[in-house]
């Protein structure tokens, strides 16, 4: 090895030695541990909330399961009373009939009476219109009181399935908040990681740097000092030279002068390896809202017609599986009874309806507005009108006032 080739290692030695910047490097790995123990979390409030919403559809359909019996009774009642009311009449009308002349009048009736038979007869008749109008009246008094009694009983369990249902509706919404925390959560750690990497890289990409600029600082300071050595080398032979120039002259010998030109060759790794920047995928939680998802228009003719039937219902008290316009309507019962309008046939309950039709990205007057445990008409500008609550009016609200909606198309 030539005098150059040793100092060009041990200046490459030195360039190795250099202080070079010092990072302190993130931990990429535990940044992504907790990030996917995070997602866990999420997944987990995911299948905490997915049964929630399970719990709020089933109490819906009782709900409504509970109400129509409630209206059945509330008819029976309507009719018992209208058949008590109708004997009574009839009674009066008997007993006016009867005693309109006064107590003679019956003793006269009793007392001329053809024979003992015909008198008999008589004492039958009056005591037997006696007695059945008396059984007719206890008869639908006590169904009356039966049908009474049974739609108070209807009423007390329909109000601790709205309990129930207020209930799972609040955990719901707790759930909610916390998944949308646990989401956040997780997207603040991709961004960590994602930062984490990228300093990493920029680190790398440093040293790199720092190595390549010193390694070229070596070598210009190794040729710099060859060159120096080299002239000097050159300088002291020039001289020698010059003083054995007359004998070296006549025996006809000269001295060839080394070169000191060449310079090894080294090469460089441009091509360092990078860690990958691309960002990781973070679970994203199921909206509910169908897979084929549409922005194709339908027939807007029937679309209008859903609409205008949901504004001739604004004011329609809430009522559990209320169909009727004006005297009683839920919210599903409100989208069946506007799509029916249009001659549309559609499912009866929120979870049905949420789950049918077609996915639309791209709400039109007309859609169906879809939550967990409520549905409402959508009329554009972000509003819908829908069927709120029980002790509500169908009204006009914005489709943010429940919740994140999606969206289904029937038209």
């Amino acid at each position: 090895m030539n005098k150059f080739g040793k100092r060009l290692v041990v200046a490459l030695m030195a360039a190795s030695m250099l202080a070079t910047p010092v990072y302190a490097a993130p931990n990429t790995d535990e940044i992504q541990a907790e990030k996917e123990q995070k997602e866990k979390e999420v997944q987990s409030v995911q299948a905490q909330l997915q049964t929630m919403v399970s719990k709020i559809s089933e109490t819906e359909e009782k709900l409504i399961t509970k109400g129509e019996e409630i209206q059945k009774a509330k008819e029976d009642l309507a009719e018992a009373e209208k058949k008590q009311e109708q004997q009574y009449e009839s009674m009066k009308v008997r007993i006016k009939y009867m005693y309109e002349q006064g107590d003679t009048k019956a003793l006269e009736d009793l007392f001329t009476s053809n024979s003992i038979a015909d008198f008999l007869n008589q004492a039958d008749y009056i005591e037997t219109v006696h007695n059945y109008d008396r059984e007719k009246l206890e008869e639908y008094v006590e169904t009356k009181e039966q049908i009474a009694s049974l739609k108070e009983s209807l009423e007390k369990d329909l109000e601790k399935l709205e309990k129930m249902q207020a209930s799972f509706e609040s955990q719901k919404e707790a759930l909610s908040e916390t998944l949308t925390q646990k989401q956040a959560e997780v997207a603040n750690l991709d961004q960590e990681l994602q930062a984490a990497i990228a300093q990493a890289a920029a680190e790398e990409e440093a040293r790199r740097k720092a190595a390549e600029e010193a390694q070229r600082k070596a070598e210009e300071e190794a040729a710099s000092k060859e060159s120096a050595s080299n002239s000097n080398t050159t300088s002291g032979q020039g001289s020698t030279s010059g003083n054995q120039t007359s004998g070296n002259t006549a025996s006809g010998n000269t001295t060839n002068r080394p070169s000191g030109g060449g310079t090894s060759n080294t090469n460089k790794n441009d091509t360092a390896e990078k860690p990958s920047t691309s960002k990781p995928s973070a679970s994203k939680p199921s909206t509910g809202s169908g897979s084929n998802t549409s922005t194709s228009t339908g027939n807007t003719s029937a679309a209008s017609r859903i609409v205008s039937a949901a504004r001739s219902c604004l004011g329609t008290p809430y009522v559990w599986a209320g169909n009727t316009p004006g005297v009683g309507l839920d919210c599903s019962g409100l989208v069946k009874y506007c799509h029916s309008v249009a001659g549309i046939s559609v499912d009866r309950t929120s979870s049905a309806l949420g789950a049918g039709g077609r996915a639309v990205s791209s709400p039109q007057p007309g859609d169906v507005v879809c939550y967990p445990g409520h549905v409402g008409i959508y009329i554009g500008g972000g509003q819908m009108i829908h069927a709120p609550q029980p002790g509500d009016v169908v009204k006009i609200s914005s489709v943010y006032s429940c919740g994140t909606p999606w969206y289904r198309r029937y038209w």
